[in-house]
């Protein structure tokens, strides 16, 4: 049984630099029938453009491991810290049509 668990084992290489993260406070995800598409952009107030920091493509199948992995992370999160507001400050965000946005 040991065997089995070692050849299914999947070691992850994370480098220095990818390592460092790349900062976001925003992410536009948009979708099609066979993928989701999630941009990570970083805003800056007072800046009226920003550029795309990250681009991560999942199927829909990995899409929605991920939202339930962030369900779980942010539940943990909010019982050792209390919950998480949202501020709805619509002088910050771009206005944003005909894509989903979170």
């Amino acid at each position: 049984m040991e065997n089995i668990k070692k050849e299914n084992e999947i070691q992850i290489e994370l480098s220095d630099e990818i390592a460092q993260g790349i900062y976001s406070n925003l992410a536009i995800i948009s979708h099609s029938s066979s993928e989701f598409v999630i941009d990570f952009i970083r805003i800056v107030p007072g800046v009226p453009k920003a550029k795309v920091k990250s681009r991560i493509i999942l199927t829909p199948e990995h899409a929605k491991r991920l939202l339930m992995a962030l369900k779980d992370n942010i539940d943990k999160f909010e019982q050792q810290n209390g919950t998480i507001r949202i501020q709805n400050d619509p002088g910050f965000l771009p206005p944003l049509g005909g894509i989903g946005q979170a």
